[in-house]
C-alpha cells in the first residue's frame, strides 16, 4: 500500500461505506440533491470472470453503449479490474451512460488509489492510476457538496506530490504547483516551487502550466522576470489551448501580449521558433476535464485550480 496517500478520507467515502465492492447498498447523490438510478437496476449479463465483463464493457463502449456498457464494467470492477474502475469514475464524474454522481466516481477512483501497492507497481496500468490520484486529489480539495465527501487539502497534497513525483503526471504537477501558489488548505504560499513544477509540466505539453509558467516568467513571480521567455511559453500554450474550458489561457496571453514591448513581442517569436525546430512536437496530455471546475477565480483571466 501507499503510504501517505494511501490514508483515506476517513470521514470521508470508503469502500466499506459501500458495502463489499458494491454500489446499490448506498444511496448516492448528484450535484442536484437527486438520488440517480444504481446500475443493480440494469439486468446484468451472465460472465463467468471479471476479466471477461471488462472485454464486454469495453466492447460496448466502442460501439457507442456507454449505458450498455455499465453493468459488465461494474461487475468487472467488483472483481477488481482497474481499467473498469477507472472508466466507471469517468464516467460517473462526466454523466457519460449514467446520471453524474462525483459520490460514485470518487469511490471507483478511490478504490485504485487505495489498491495500489507501491511494492509491486501496477506499470500496466500506471496511466488510469495516476489519474484516479488526481481525481481523487481534486475531490479531496474541494470536497463533494452534498455528502461525507469533505475538503481535505492535506490528502490532497499528499496524492498531487505522490503523483507528480512517483508518476510525473502533469495534472497532478500543475495542482500541486497551484496550490503552492494561493497556499491553498494552511500550505504555505511558495511561488518557487510553483514555477518549478510548472516549469517540469510545461515541458511535457501540458498547456494550463505552460500558461501560468509563461506568465510567472513574465511578471517575475516566483523567478527573474523574463518577458520574451514568459511569452514564448504562453504563445505554447494559446496553440494548445483549443477547447473552451481553455478560454482563461486566451485572455492570460492577450492581455501579457498587450503589456508587452514590441522587442519582447520579436525576441518571443524567435524563442518560439527555435524551439519549434528543436523540439518534436509534444502532445498536451489529457487533462481531467471532469475536474477544470474553479475552485474561485479571483480576477478575470485567472486559471482554474483543478485540472
Amino acid at each position: 500500500m501507499v503510504g501517505g496517500p494511501q490514508r483515506a478520507c476517513r470521514r470521508a467515502i470508503a469502500v466499506t461505506a459501500f458495502g463489499v465492492l458494491t454500489l446499490s447498498s448506498a444511496s448516492a447523490f448528484a450535484f442536484d440533491g437527486s438520488t440517480p438510478d444504481s446500475p443493480a437496476k440494469i439486468s446484468p449479463k451472465s460472465f463467468t470472470s471479471a476479466e471477461q465483463a471488462l472485454r464486454a464493457g469495453i466492447d460496448d463502449l466502442k460501439a457507442g453503449d456507454a449505458a450498455g456498457s455499465v453493468p459488465a464494467l461494474t461487475y468487472a470492477a467488483e472483481g477488481g479490474q482497474p481499467i473498469a474502475r477507472w472508466k466507471l469514475g469517468e464516467m460517473y464524474a462526466d454523466g457519460v451512460g449514467v446520471a453524474r454522481d462525483d459520490v460514485k466516481a470518487y469511490h471507483y477512483f478511490n478504490q485504485l488509489v487505495e489498491d495500489y501497492d507501491e511494492d509491486q507497481p501496477d506499470r500496466r496500468n500506471q496511466s488510469a492510476i495516476s489519474n484516479a490520484f488526481v481525481a481523487v486529489g481534486v475531490y479531496c480539495l474541494n470536497g463533494i457538496p452534498n455528502s461525507d465527501v469533505r475538503p481535505d487539502p492535506q490528502r490532497a497534497h499528499e496524492l498531487f506530490q505522490y503523483a507528480a513525483t512517483i508518476f510525473g503526471d502533469p495534472n497532478a504537477q500543475y495542482n500541486l504547483a497551484h496550490m503552492y501558489m494561493v497556499g491553498a488548505g494552511g500550505l504555505a504560499k511558495d511561488e518557487v516551487a510553483a514555477v518549478r513544477w510548472l516549469a517540469v509540466a510545461a515541458e511535457k505539453g501540458h498547456p494550463p502550466s505552460e500558461a501560468l509558467f509563461g506568465h510567472m516568467l513574465f511578471v517575475g513571480d516566483g523567478a527573474p522576470r523574463q518577458r520574451a521567455r514568459g511569452l514564448m511559453w504562453l504563445e505554447f500554450a494559446k496553440d494548445g489551448a483549443q477547447d473552451p474550458k481553455y478560454g482563461w489561457i486566451r485572455e492570460l496571453y492577450q492581455r501579457d501580449f498587450q503589456l508587452a514591448s514590441d522587442d519582447d513581442r520579436q525576441a518571443a517569436v524567435a524563442l518560439h521558433d527555435a524551439r519549434s525546430k528543436e523540439m518534436p512536437s509534444l502532445p498536451a496530455k489529457n487533462v481531467i476535464k471532469t475536474f477544470a471546475r474553479p475552485v474561485g477565480v479571483p480576477a478575470a483571466g485567472s486559471p482554474p485550480s483543478a485540472q
